[in-house]
This record gives structure tokens, sequence and C-alpha cells, in this order.
């Protein structure tokens, strides 16, 4: 092994090796295990968000892979429609052509080429992450076989009368003219105005005032709405008013969506451009005007002066001309949330087009049953609630977009406009009897992506076509997903699930946080918080750092402040920290259900994990290799030491494989970490220390803890080799062999399971004796400024027999390990020296100052550290006692401040008493 842990030097080559040789693959002779992954977009690239569903979905797999499970991570990408045709589109648009230039069929080629030459660097990236994904199996949701199974699906759901065209209200982008899901409209706190207009009563006997934030909607109002109980309206409902600018008369209603307390009690009704609008002109039948193009430009619905003009200025000249009339009441600052497209920034319109949908509630109710009898479990199972609330008020899903790159709906049209949907224009004409000579156009709209993402289940493991790998592993074993699209996916391929392959698609639902920065703050590019996970592995300079945070930030103040926010939080720059660092991470962070906080502080530590456990490796090849550890037979004699580490690691074993299969993955990290730092590291490889160099060391001892060495390290990396796969890997060919396990990869060797025989009660509670012994001793050696090295003498009061049978059995572990000068033992009654003071269990461990420090030096030490630590928890309480600064910062501030109270309070309190402990002697 080389000296120094550098993850650089091992990773990638272990991957390809890994990849090349097939072992990804399913091989496993139990039970079919299977996760999918949820299909990243094809132009996207890793983020925090995927590197931590991955790393938990990689630790199943690898878990379950060497239980022994027929195992398989179903891969692939999603063609992700808008976002790809926007990337290629720029591309034209750099070369001063439009795809309209070139037509659909040119245009859809170029789309294939882009997705061939820089469509793969999110599963490039993946590798980098260490996933096991079994890339033979690699699907695409364009590809030839996941296009049928979406073919075959619409027409079977057409011919059952659940999917079906029609004219509804939909979120519409007027830069990309498409019809948009909610998942991809961004809502967002921006400053607006308030418009208070009167409307005229159509009997002159006076007018309403409405209030709207979006004036040029006036134009298509089809009502004014008042609540039924508001005795202020009653008596006006079912008159009319002069709907201004326009020359109609609208009637006034009444309706219980009204909150008689807001505003002025009176509402606006524009069904054709507000989804509330539009369910309250359904109830009401009123007509439903459509004022606006594609493009958001006025129509020849409007009166002709606003014909043509953009909605922002018809706005403007609409509020001119209110004004004007004398029928502009006032005009008030207001906050409202402004939903924009997110991938054109455009304000989206609520707009009224044919579409197609999915009548979802005949889906809706096999689908919410599933998760009532339990055939389907959330995990935590509190994201059930929010499945349920979803799906009892579900409504039909529109599935159609009107871009070009994406599966094609297969309808065709007559000149009549007759509508035929059939698997291709061959089977319509047979299916609906049409002659040769009628004439036949296909539907331009493509599916919704998430159609296609819906059938991900079973289209990636072959259907319709019936093969092994459908029946082996449908369904599937766990879905690992975000809680942001319970709705647009999980809900959804349930509900296909049930439908076409009449099961559940996967058994559970393990529903993840959301990934924030340290403060607490979701990650963005405006902030620039944004990690991004391969510089945390790699490394990044601060200017590369700098550039990437501000690239694309068009606003110099906000450039500014991203730049100057990166250079305090990484005045150097990030350093690499290695992929088993970064994953450690994830998995002890990845509490059940909560949001993470991602703290470079917590990497950081763990890369330090990753040294500590190389440099034990190498310690226990350079004691091991070349030596007797027990393979070929021969006398073991096993030590207090190895019995203890050999009982704590069934603990470990047990521990960790309840934890991972209950998705505890943090508990899981937390009990690897303490059993590889504490217990393996800190202690055992210390205790080991003196029977392999002790002259009174028989053979039989030090083969056994040879034996121990390696035997617990190899099981302690196959325990590890999931969460942390790489550098478990490249010790365990180091360690393997001499540990008698065979095998050319840690991944297919076994995963450990516990072994009762070797719990050993006793030698826990007697190495804990040894530990209290010897951390007593370096306790008040740290506490009083004894160098460690130094031997100081031990006088031992309120013993027992047993702690007398306990030292004399383990006196070479406590004399190499505590460097006691000299061990008293005061019998009963006998006055105690003044001393410092430490437990074993009842028995008191003192040490004697006289003559070991100097008392002046350390009381004037001790001064200076207590009159410091007074001074900063006076500053702290200064903060905290201004009513200002606790109403004003931000609460996480707050929080942090009062932490440092408690942690200041307890630091003077152990200061002071060491002070006052020194003025004794």
């Amino acid at each position: 092994m080389q000296k120094t842990y550098d993850p650089r030097a091992i990773e990638q080559s272990i991957y390809q090796e890994w990849e090349n040789r097939g072992w990804f693959a399913p091989a496993g002779e139990g039970s079919p295990y299977c996760i999918l992954l949820p299909p990243p977009n094809v132009t996207g690239t890793l983020h925090m968000g995927h590197a931590f569903q991955d790393t938990l979905m990689d630790t199943l797999v690898r878990y379950h892979r060497m239980c022994g499970d027929n195992t398989l991570w179903q891969g692939g990408t999603d063609h992700a429609g808008i976002a790809t045709q926007m990337v290629v589109e720029r591309q034209l648009a750099r070369e001063g052509r439009s795809r309209h230039e070139l037509g659909r069929e040119v245009f859809l080629e170029k789309v294939w080429e882009w997705r061939e030459q820089s469509g793969h660097q999110i599963q490039q990236q993946m590798r980098r992450l260490g996933t096991s994904v079994d890339w033979s199996r690699e699907r695409f949701t364009m590809d030839e076989g996941l296009s049928r199974a979406v073919t075959e699906v619409f027409v079977r759901l057409y011919d059952e009368g659940l999917i079906y065209r029609g004219k509804r209200l939909v979120n519409w982008d007027p830069v990309l003219h498409t019809a948009v899901s909610d998942l991809e409209v961004l809502s967002e706190e921006e400053q607006g105005k308030l418009w208070h207009m009167r409307y005229p009563l159509a009997d002159g006997s006076g007018h309403l005032v409405v209030a709207t934030t979006r004036p040029e909607t006036m134009l298509g109002d089809t009502a004014v709405a008042v609540h039924p109980q508001d005795e202020r309206y009653r008596h006006l409902i079912g008159r009319e008013v002069e709907l201004p600018l326009t020359g109609r008369r609208i009637p006034v209603i009444a309706d219980d969506y009204v909150d008689p307390e807001f505003g002025s009690g009176c509402v606006k009704i524009t069904p054709a451009h507000d989804f509330n609008d539009y369910a309250v002109g359904s109830r009401h039948d009123l007509p439903m005007i459509n004022l606006f193009t594609i493009d958001a430009r006025l129509n020849d619905e409007a009166p002709e002066a606003y014909r043509g003009l953009d909605r922002y200025e018809a706005r403007e000249r609409i509020v001119a001309d209110l004004d004007a009339q004398g029928l502009l009441e006032r005009v008030d600052d207001h906050k409202l949330m402004v939903p924009r497209g997110d991938r054109s920034g455009a304000v989206i319109e609520p707009f009224l087009t044919d579409q197609w949908y999915v009548k979802v509630g005949p889906l809706a109710g096999p689908a919410i049953q599933a998760v009532e009898d339990g055939r389907i479990r959330f995990v935590p199972e509190n994201w059930s609630k929010t499945y349920f609330e979803w799906m009892r008020n579900i409504e039909d899903w529109c599935i159609s977009r009107q871009i070009w790159w994406g599966h094609r709906i297969p309808a065709w049209y007559d000149d009549a406009g007759n509508l035929y949907v059939a698997r291709d224009e061959d089977e319509a004409r047979r299916k609906y009897h049409l002659q040769e000579d009628v004439r036949l156009t296909q539907d331009p709209d493509v599916l919704d992506t998430w159609f296609s993402s819906a059938l991900w289940p079973f289209s990636t493991l072959g259907w319709p076509d019936k093969i092994p790998e459908l029946d082996t592993f449908y369904p599937t074993s766990v879905l690992v997903t975000g809680f942001d699209i319970i709705f647009f996916w999980v809900a959804r391929m349930i509900m296909m699930g049930l439908k076409f392959m009449d099961d559940v698609p996967f058994r559970e639902v393990y529903v993840t946080g959301l990934i924030r920065d340290a403060e607490g703050q979701k990650m963005s590019k405006s902030k620039g918080n944004v990690l991004d996970p391969i510089d945390l592995i790699d490394g990044i300079t601060l200017d590369d750092l700098l550039a990437k945070r501000t690239h694309g930030l068009m606003q110099p103040q906000m450039e500014k402040r991203i730049a100057k926010a990166t250079k305090k939080q990484f005045p150097d720059g990030i350093p690499a920290f290695g992929t088993d660092a970064l994953r450690f991470t994830l998995a002890a962070l990845a509490t059940s259900g909560r949001d993470i906080k991602f703290d470079l502080g917590r990497i950081e530590g763990y890369r330090n994990f990753c040294n500590k456990l190389w440099n034990a490796a190498r310690y226990v090849l350079m004691n091991t290799e070349g030596q007797d550890t027990g393979l070929d037979g021969g006398e073991h004699a096993y030590s207090l030491a190895d019995r203890w580490i050999r009982s704590r690691l069934q603990t470990v074993i047990h521990d960790t494989r309840r934890h991972l299969d209950t998705y505890r993955f943090d508990l899981a990290a937390r009990a690897l970490y303490d059993f590889t730092w504490h217990d393996y590291c800190d202690w055992y490889l210390e205790l080991s220390k003196p029977v392999l160099t002790g002259e009174a060391s028989s053979e039989a001892a030090r083969r056994g803890t040879r034996h121990t060495l390696v035997q617990v390290l190899e099981t302690l990396l196959r325990l590890l080799h999931p969460i942390m796969p790489f550098i478990t890997e490249a010790i365990w060919r180091q360690v393997a062999p001499l540990a008698g396990s065979e095998g050319e990869t840690v991944m297919h060797r076994p995963y450990p399971t516990p072994d009762q025989a070797q719990q050993d009660a006793e030698a826990e509670r007697e190495i804990e004796w040894v530990k209290q012994f010897i951390l007593g001793m370096r306790r008040i050696r740290a506490e009083m400024d004894i160098p460690p090295g130094r031997p100081v003498p031990v006088v031992l009061s309120q013993w027992s027999a047993n702690d007398q049978a306990r030292l004399e059995a383990n006196r070479g572990f406590i004399d190499f390990l505590g460097k006691p000068e000299s061990i008293t033992w005061l019998e009963p009654g006998g006055e105690e020296p003044e001393s410092a003071l430490a437990l074993v269990g009842e028995m008191r461990l003192l040490i004697p100052l006289a003559g070991l420090i100097d008392k002046d030096a350390e009381i004037t030490r001790l001064e200076k550290e207590v009159a410091k630590a007074q001074k900063n928890l006076d500053q702290c309480r200064g903060r905290l006692d201004n009513p200002s600064f606790v109403e004003r910062a931000p609460a996480q501030v707050v929080d942090k401040e009062r932490a440092r109270v408690a942690e200041l309070t307890a630091s003077l309190r152990e200061l002071e008493g060491q002070l006052e402990k020194i003025r004794r002697l």
C-alpha cells in the first residue's frame, strides 16, 4: 500500500475494472432485489441531490448484492423534452438558424446527434460517484423499446376511454409555446401592484370595486362574484355591471369561493385566465373568453384598440384608459407570488387550449388502496398522508406538449377533423376502415415526459414483451426519491403499474429530504451556495469556483455578492476529499425524512476517517505480511483485547444490518464510524502492540493477535463497502489473502453476519475497566498540563479484590498505554494525598501532583484562561440580552449564539474547578 491515502490514485482505475468485468450485473442466487434509478435528464449534470440519492441507492444495492440477493440496479435517462429541445435550439441560434427553418424531421436528427455527442455527461459523473448501475441494461425513454411501450399504453388507455382530448386551462409558457407541468413552474414572491377598478352597475345606480394584479385580463371577465351571505351585495346578485373598455355587460353572481373579508368583497371572474376563476366559471356555466395568442399578445377577442399588444403593453394602456375614464380608484403596492417557467424564465399564463388528458379517477382508486392495505409502504410513513391528500383530490392529467422532441402522440386527423388513434398510420386505417385515398395527418404534439416516466418500472424491464427480467424483477423492491415528485412521478407509476402489470411497481418508497447548505438554506445558483459533487471529490481552486458560481449571472451586484460569500466560505478553494468521504458524509447525514444541512466540516472529518482507515490497514499489513496469521492452523491464544474486539465486531455487524434494513443510513454510518475509529483504531490496534512486541508474549498469543488483526479488518471492510466502495476495495485486495478470504472483489464477498459464539460480555466488561483506567490517567494529564509521555505515580483508593485481579491480569496493557511510574494500593481508611482524581467504576484513581507541575505557573495560566472564557461569555450574553439582536437576527444565528453560551459556561466551570484544585495543593 502507498504510504499516503490518495483517492485519485485508486478510484477511477478500480471503477473501470468493476465495469469492464461486468460485476454490476445480477448474479446472486437469492431473492430478486431491484432498484430503479430515477431517470436524470439527458441534459443534466450531477448535483448534490443526485449525489445524495445515488449514494443511498448504491449503498442498498451493494448491501443486497453482498447479501446474496439477485440484485439489479436498473439505470437510464429521461429525454427531457423541453430542456433538450432548448439546448439544441440555442445551438442553432448561434449558427443563425431555427428549428422551423430545418423542419421537424431534420431538427430531430440534430437532437439525436446532440444526444450521442453530449448527452451522456451525467452517467460519467455517476461513475465518478461509484454507482454500481448495470450499465449494460441502461435504457433511454426515447429508445425503441420504451417508445413502443409508450405508444401501447396510450392506445390502450384511449380505447378504454381513459385518454381524451379537451379544451381546458393549463400552465402556458409564452416563450416556449407549450403547456408545462406544475413541477416546471417556479413561483417566487415579487413586488407588484394591486389595481382597484370601478365596474359601473348597468342601471347607473353606482359601481362595484374589484381589485386585480393583472389588469389586462379584465377584458376577458365574464362575471363579478360576491359571497352569497355578504349583506352588502346580496341585493345585487343577478344584476349586471358594465365591463369597462369592452361594451359588454356581465352578471353579478354568488359563490362561496369569494372571501368577503378580502378587499372589497367583490371578485372579477376571468375563467379563461385564472385556475380558481375557471372552477367558478364551470360551476356557473360562464362564457370562457381566451384573450391571448400563444405568445401572450392580445388576440381578436380583445377590443380593437388592444389587439396585437404584448400583455404588459396592454396592461399599461388599459390602466391609462381606466384612469382617463375615472374608473381607476387606486393602485397599491403589493407583493405576490409570480409563476415563471423553470426553463424560459417567462411568466406563466393560465391558458385555455385543446390538450390531451388522462382521466385519472378510475386509476386513482386502486392506487390509493395499494397504500392503504400495505402493498406499498412509505418510509417515513408520514409521507403516505401527503400521497393520500393529493390522490383523493386528483384532477385529470394534461399529457400533451407543443414541442417536437418527445414521443409523438399516436393520433391522426383526416381533412374533416375526425380523430383516429392507433399504434401507427397503417393500423389506424385498418382499425377505422379508412380508404387509401383518405389523407391523414398526425397530431403535432408530443407527450409530457412524465408520461413515459410513469411506465419506467415495467418499460425498462422489457414490457410489453414477456421477457424473463420482467417476471424476475417486477415488482421492484424500493424506490428512493424526493418528496417533491410524489405527485408527478410516484403516484403515476403506481397507477400505471397496477393498470398494466396488475401489481404495484415497488414494495417500498423511501422518501429523502432536501440537501441544504450549512445554514439551512436551499441551494440555488442565485444565492451562490450550490456545491458540485465533482468539485468535492476532485477539489477546485478559488478562482475556478468563483468563475463557476458567477457564470451567467448578469447582475453585477449579484456577482459581487456571490463572489464575496464564496471568498469568505472557501478562501483557499475546496480541497480534494475523494468519493468515499463524500459518500460517507451523505450517508451519515441521511436522517429519516429530514432536510440535510451539508457542512464541509463534516466531509473534512470523514476524509480524516478515510486516512484513519488507510493508516490502520498499513499498520496491520506491516505486522502481518510474511507472518503467521493462523491460516495454516497452529495454536491460537487470544488475548483479552482479541476477545473484546471480536465481541464488539458482532455487535456492530448486527446493528449495521438492522439499520440498513430499515433505511437508517445515518445510524449505520455512526455505528461503523464509532467502531472503526474508536474501538478498532484507537484501542484495539494500540492494545495489540504489547502482545506483538512484548518479550513475555508467546508465539500462540502473537498468532492469535495477528489472526484477529486481519480477520476483523477484512470483516470491517466488507461492512463498510456499501457506503465506501473504493477505499474498501483497495485495502481488501491487500488484506484478503492474509485473512483467508477468497475472490476477486470485495463486492462479491458475503456481507458479514453476527456470530453469537464470539460474543464475550466478560471481555467487554474487563476492557471497559482497562479503558477507564487509562482514560482517567490521560484526562488528568490533559487537565493539569502534564506531558503525555511523562510517567506519573498512581495511587488507588477504595478498590475491590476484583480491581486488584483486573490490574494484575492487564498490567501489560496499562503500563504500555498509561505509562504509570508506579502504582500504589492505598489501604482501607488510609489518608489520600492531595491529588487529581478520576473514577474507575467505584475505585478512585489518584495522581499526586506534588513535583509534577509548577503550581504558580499553572495558576497563572488557568487564571488567564478563566478571564478569557468569562470575557467571551459576557459578550455572548450581552448579544442575547439585546432585544434588537434577538428580534432581527436570523433564527439560526440566535440559536448558534445560545449554543455558544452553553459551551462557554461549561468550559468556564471546568477551568474554575481545575484552578481551585491547583490552589489547594
